[in-house]
C-alpha cells in the first residue's frame, strides 16, 4: 500500500512530533536516602515533599523515599550524588565537608543563642555562600532543614562540667571539626558511621555519643545509654540535596515545583523539631534516661579555640557571614 506523497509527509511530520515529545512526558523517579529511622521529621518531612512534587508535576517528577541508611552512609550518597548514581538525599551538612572543607562551619561549637538566628542565616547570606560551593562540586542545596541542637549521653555518669567528659569514649560523626571540639573538652573522641552507632553503644565499644533529642528518641538510644546531659554544644542544620545532573533533568517548571516544596516541608520539618523537643525530653525519662541540664559557659569556653584554628580553613567571607548573623538580635 503506498500513501499520497502529502499524507505521507504529514504522517511523518506527526510522527516526529511524537518523538520529540516523548522525553518530556516521561517521569522522572528519583531515589532520596537519609540515615535516620522512618519516624524521625526528616522522614515525614520528606514524604510531604514527595507528594507535594508529585501531585503538582502531575508525576512527572517522583521521589522514592530510602530511610534508615537503605542507600548507604552520608559519604556513600554524597558520592553517588557527585557522580550521578544517585539522585537526592537529607544529609546532616556536616558530612558535606570531605566535599569541601568549608561546609564545617556548621559544625563551629557554640554558634548560635537560638534555632531562629540560625534559621536566618542559612535562609540568607551564609546559605546562599554555601549553595554556591556545593554547585561548584555536582551538588544542588535546595533547602536547609534541621538537625537540632546535639546533646551528650553515656553509662558513665552525669555531664555537668568538661571535666566528666575526661578520658569519656564517644562516637562523633566522622569530620575532623568534631573530632577536635571533643578532644577540646577532654572526651577521647572517634567517629562512627551512624548505621553502625547502636550496635557500637550497645556492645560498650563506646561509652557515649552525641546527637539531637530527636535522634536519641528515634534512634532508641534510650535503650543502651543511661544518662542524657543537655550540653546543647552544636546546633547544625541538615541539607535536601539533589544530585547536579538529575536537576539537569528537569524542566525549568517542574524545578520551580521542586524548590518550592523544598522550602515549604524545610519549615514544616523545622516546626515539628520545635514542637517535639520538650516531648521527648519527657518520654525519655519515662524511658528511664537520667537527664540534667548544664551551664555551657564552661564548655563553650573550652572549645572557644576552635573557632581561632578553623578561622583559616572556613575563609573570611564564611566567618563574616557567620558573625554578622550571630551578633544580630
Amino acid at each position: 500500500m503506498q500513501f499520497p506523497s502529502h499524507k505521507l509527509a504529514t504522517l511523518l511530520t506527526a510522527l516526529g512530533l511524537a518523538l520529540t515529545a516523548a522525553p518530556a512526558a516521561q517521569a522522572v523517579d528519583i531515589k532520596l536516602g537519609h540515615v535516620l529511622a522512618a519516624s524521625h521529621s526528616w522522614h515525614k518531612a520528606a514524604e510531604g515533599f514527595a507528594a507535594e512534587v508529585k501531585e503538582k508535576t502531575a508525576g512527572r517528577v517522583n521521589f522514592i523515599l530510602f530511610p534508615s541508611s537503605q542507600l548507604g552512609s552520608e559519604k556513600t550518597m554524597v558520592e553517588g550524588m557527585q557522580i550521578g548514581s544517585q539522585g537526592a538525599a537529607i544529609i546532616g551538612s556536616g558530612s558535606l565537608q570531605p566535599v569541601d572543607a568549608r561546609f564545617g562551619v556548621v559544625e563551629l561549637p557554640y554558634s548560635w543563642n537560638t534555632a531562629a538566628q540560625a534559621y536566618k542565616a542559612y535562609d540568607g547570606e551564609l546559605g546562599a555562600a554555601l549553595e554556591k560551593i556545593g554547585d561548584a562540586k555536582g551538588l544542588v542545596l535546595l533547602s536547609w532543614w534541621e538537625n537540632g541542637y546535639r546533646h551528650i549521653t553515656n553509662n558513665r555518669g552525669p555531664i555537668n562540667t568538661p571535666a566528666d567528659l575526661k578520658g569519656l569514649k564517644t562516637r562523633v560523626t566522622p569530620d575532623k571539626m568534631r573530632l577536635d571540639t571533643f578532644v577540646a573538652l577532654g572526651a577521647n573522641p572517634a567517629p562512627l558511621a551512624f548505621g553502625e552507632l547502636y550496635s557500637a553503644l550497645q556492645q560498650k565499644v563506646f561509652d557515649a555519643q552525641e546527637n539531637p533529642l530527636s535522634i536519641i528518641y528515634t534512634s532508641s538510644f534510650f535503650e543502651v545509654q543511661k544518662y542524657l546531659s543537655l550540653t546543647g554544644h552544636v546546633w547544625s542544620p541538615a541539607s535536601l540535596v539533589i544530585s547536579k545532573a538529575t536537576w539537569g533533568r528537569l524542566s525549568a517548571d517542574d524545578r520551580k515545583v521542586v524548590k518550592a516544596a523544598a522550602d515549604h516541608w524545610r519549615d514544616q520539618q523545622r516546626r515539628m523539631i520545635a514542637e517535639s523537643d520538650a516531648q521527648f525530653i519527657a518520654q525519655l525519662k519515662e524511658k528511664g534516661m537520667q537527664i540534667n541540664e548544664v551551664n555551657k559557659a564552661p564548655f563553650a569556653a573550652a572549645v572557644a579555640p576552635i573557632w581561632k584554628t578553623y578561622e583559616v580553613t572556613y575563609g573570611p567571607e564564611l566567618m563574616g557571614l557567620l558573625k554578622k548573623y550571630r551578633e544580630a538580635n
